[in-house]
């Protein structure tokens, strides 16, 4: 979709022009406008959270070797099996990391622990409390088949699997995979560095008091917790009053050295509002201005080089809701991972009132019943303004405008948070 252009007469001219986008309009629009960052290279201890830019490949089969999965006794079994009652002599031990330093011959048992490599001639293990020892001979107390408590080597993966890709959130079990795969460091994208801006002469730091009309920062906490949460790192957090002065200087601040800006408040039309004029005197080219959806219409998004920046609502789940649809997506791709969060499908629990003219996200708790339904409950009071319905909520429901409820039973996606 083109760019919205900007006709004569600024910004003022360009609110009376401006035409609401849908959600996958105005997110196409975002897709198209990110430039992945650089990687680089990151020991696995300091790689947790991480976003791969690299496939990672087994350098070699995983177990490297066949071994047991038990403690017990080691033996070239007969086949069907050897069968319970034969007695075989102790001819050695194999340990983890310490392998036995000779082959099993026919007729013979060797000690073996859990993990350590299979003595070569050795097909089979019984566990140790299925035997009977007197010391230099062993009785098996059950049958036992060739392949009994074995694992083959390359069994959990084979050298030259990919086992990992581009693009993954690196998490415990990523990076023992990756180790396991014969790496001690991998390529992953720079961390996004993110600034964040919260508009309003109302607002009050955490914890201060409150005076007449005043209202603590919500938002400036909110923001900079959900880009940490998609990897990134928020390098300033700071407000600005109500003037277009003090607007411009700390966006300009802010622009000097981040890759994405999150805005909070001052994008709608009030006389109070001089996000977009600050912006704009700032050369941040507008990519586009309103979207078809409540909560979150006022929403702006522009670039200037390579600088994304986001103007969201200043209610704090609009706020929220924004930043999870549109700068959630260009946090991820910044990093190479996919753009998009895989919408699920669950069923409405309750009506929901839909929206004449805007789509709307509908905070909702998610649980799967007894037949595996995935079913959706509104969390509450949907006002833009009730950040607490954002507690428990596991999802935003995607409804659509029309007339009337959506009835329970309805099938609608979800996108989760």
């Amino acid at each position: 979709m083109p760019v919205t252009p900007r006709p004569p007469g600024g910004a003022s001219t360009l609110r009376a022009v401006s035409r609401l986008l849908s959600i996958a309009q105005a997110r196409e629009l975002v897709r198209a406008a990110v430039a992945p960052l650089d990687d680089e290279r990151v020991p696995i201890e300091a790689a947790l959270g991480r976003v791969l830019a690299e496939d990672i490949v087994a350098a070699h089969d995983v177990a490297p070797f066949d071994s047991s999965a038990m403690d017990g006794f080691a033996l070239r079994a007969e086949r069907p099996h050897t069968p319970a009652g034969t007695t075989l002599p102790i001819v050695g031990e194999s340990r983890a990391g310490r392998p036995a330093d000779r082959p099993l011959g026919p007729g013979e048992a060797m000690r073996i622990s859990t993990g350590a490599m299979l003595p070569e001639g050795a097909d089979a293990v019984l566990q140790v409390e299925l035997t009977t020892e007197d010391g230099e001979r062993v009785t098996l107390n059950e049958d036992v088949p060739p392949g009994r408590n074995v694992r083959r080597a390359g069994e959990d993966v084979r050298a030259g699997d990919v086992v990992l890709r581009a693009g993954m959130v690196l998490g415990p079990a990523e990076l023992g995979v990756a180790v396991g795969a014969g790496r001690a460091e991998v390529r992953c994208a720079r961390p996004p560095r993110v600034a964040v801006v919260a508009t309003g002469d109302e607002l009050v730091d955490p914890g201060e008091p409150l005076g007449p009309g005043q209202i603590h920062n919500t938002n400036a906490t909110t923001l900079a917790a959900l880009a940490m949460q998609q990897g990134a790192e928020v390098f300033t957090v700071t407000g600005a009053a109500d003037t277009l002065e003090d607007t411009e200087d700390a966006l300009d601040a802010a622009l000097s050295d981040a890759d994405l800006v999150l805005i909070s408040g001052g994008v709608s039309v009030g006389p109070h509002d001089h996000v977009k004029d600050a912006l704009e005197a700032l050369g941040v080219e507008q990519r586009f201005w309103r979207v078809a959806l409540r909560p979150g219409k006022p929403t702006w998004f522009g670039v200037r080089d390579r600088v994304l920046v986001f103007g969201l609502p200043g209610n704090p789940v609009s706020s929220m809701v924004t930043f999870l649809l549109f700068a959630r997506p260009a946090l991820r791709a910044l990093q190479h991972a996919p753009f998009d969060v895989e919408r699920r499908a669950a069923v409405l629990t309750e009506p929901v009132a839909r929206q004449a003219d805007r789509d709307e996200a509908v905070r909702v708790a998610l649980a799967t019943d007894a037949s595996g339904t995935l079913r959706a409950t509104p969390t509450g009071p949907q006002g833009s303004h009730v950040l607490s319905s954002m507690i428990g909520a596991a999802g935003l429901a995607i409804v659509e405008a029309g007339d009337g409820d959506l009835p329970a039973g309805t099938v609608v996606p979800v996108e989760p948070i």
